[in-house]
């Protein structure tokens, strides 16, 4: 429905797939940002990020409702440029197995220019870190550039070892709580807010805000660690 707005035809040339692997990779990046920023997404992601284990079967703990908080606007900017659909499909999913090795323990740091270019088992174990250091840090998914470049970026630190899971761990394997616990602390909040502004601001605001003033929001959490 959306490639019939678009504004260009790149075709399926060498130089158009190169350049939608850039542009999907920037995309992702920030959908995958958004993610950890504006809750309602939030409220998916959280499964990949439940788990306390770190290893290549966390790539696989996946949400049910990914496709309903946000994967609209990882396709749709790609098809309006002129990326044929078939293409940002075939992207996307080369993009989705590169992330597939990065969820190891097991690699530590690689050559330094790759480390500097590429995500890497070591910058995303960080992004997979409860440690306030690392929380909501290392959003790329094939590079890492991003991350340099819009203020993301945090290095793996042998002094701080990272703490897998979420900073508030739901501790159960119960399915159905992890797929659904986060849409329950949802609605409490949303409920204990009076004026619409403040329910809007559970749904939409990052996750660890409060109409009341307390603030556990990850940026707020590293200017007091860095203050203290």
């Amino acid at each position: 429905w959306v490639w019939q707005f678009r504004f260009f035809d790149w075709g399926f040339s060498i130089k158009a797939i190169l350049i939608c692997l850039v542009l999907q990779d920037f995309v992702y990046w920030y959908k995958h940002m958004a993610a950890h920023k504006v809750r309602w997404f939030w409220s998916a992601h959280n499964v990949h990020h439940s788990s306390e284990e770190y290893n290549l079967s966390t790539a696989l703990r996946q949400p049910w409702n990914n496709h309903f908080t946000g994967y609209v606007f990882l396709s749709s900017p790609l098809i309006l440029l002129g990326f044929h659909p078939v293409l940002v499909i075939f992207i996307g999913g080369v993009n989705l197995v590169y992330q597939f090795w990065v969820h190891t323990q097991s690699v530590k740091k690689m050559a330094p220019w790759f480390e500097f270019i590429f995500n890497t088992p070591s910058h995303h174990r960080v992004h997979h870190g409860s440690n306030v250091r690392y929380l909501d840090r290392n959003h790329g998914a094939t590079l890492i550039i991003w991350d340099r470049l819009f203020g993301t970026f945090s290095e793996e630190l042998v002094r701080e070892p990272v703490r897998y899971g979420l900073t508030k761990n739901i501790e159960t394997h119960n399915v159905f709580r992890v797929a659904f616990d986060e849409y329950k602390n949802i609605l409490r909040d949303v409920r204990r807010a009076a004026r619409w502004r403040d329910k809007l601001g559970y749904l939409f605001k990052a996750p660890g805000w409060s109409h009341d003033g307390e603030d556990k929001r990850s940026d707020t959490l590293r200017k007091n660690l860095a203050a203290s």
